[in-house]
């Protein structure tokens, strides 16, 4: 899965629809995000989730900081986090819940999807 967190060149949101959690981010989560965000300077910005083409499984998981969603995404907020997914991501999200979890070798966010049916071997991807 790829959870890097990085800028991106602004761009013009024009909503397609402003609609309620199609997923959820645990209080770790949101903790992790807002500390990113102020670190790094990017207070403000929208959290974007998407579904990619990725690893042996087919799809995996998309997180970047962008000042502004794309054209067409659907937004939504959570404590504070302007977040933002496009309409093809949301049937493979809907019902995900994303933690952000720490151990003694790694950290990084781990998605609890009820519509994958199956994963890879490493846990960077999924099909459905």
């Amino acid at each position: 899965m790829d959870t890097a967190l990085a800028d991106q060149a602004p761009t013009t949101t024009t909503p397609s629809t402003e609609k309620k959690a199609i997923f959820t981010l645990t209080a770790k989560a949101v903790d992790q995000v807002k500390e990113v965000m102020k670190g790094q300077g990017y207070e403000g910005y929208t959290l974007t989730v998407r579904v990619v083409p990725a690893g042996c499984s087919g799809l995996g998981y998309d997180l970047n900081l962008m000042r502004e969603g794309k054209p067409g995404d659907i937004l939504f907020e959570q404590d504070g986090i302007k977040i933002a997914t496009d309409p093809v991501s949301v049937k493979y999200l809907s019902g995900t819940q994303i933690d952000y979890q720490v151990n003694d070798t790694t950290a990084g966010f781990k998605f609890e999807n009820p519509n994958a049916k199956s994963g890879c071997g490493c846990g960077s991807s999924f099909s459905v």
